[in-house]
């Protein structure tokens, strides 16, 4: 119940976005195959942010 009003850390935030980028990936992948590498890129780039985060 305390926890209802933590903020988020950066790791937090930042893997919250990389797993929204991979399921954009994933649902463009069947439609437009271009713009699902794009986001996979992102998503990426985002995962090395974590990494450095740790």
């Amino acid at each position: 119940m305390f926890g209802l009003f933590k903020k988020k850390s950066e790791k937090d935030k930042l893997r919250s976005q990389y797993e929204k980028l991979l399921k954009e990936a994933h649902s463009l992948s069947t439609t437009n195959r271009k713009m699902s590498d794009q986001k996979a890129f992102e998503a990426d780039e985002v995962m090395k942010k974590i990494e450095q985060l740790s």
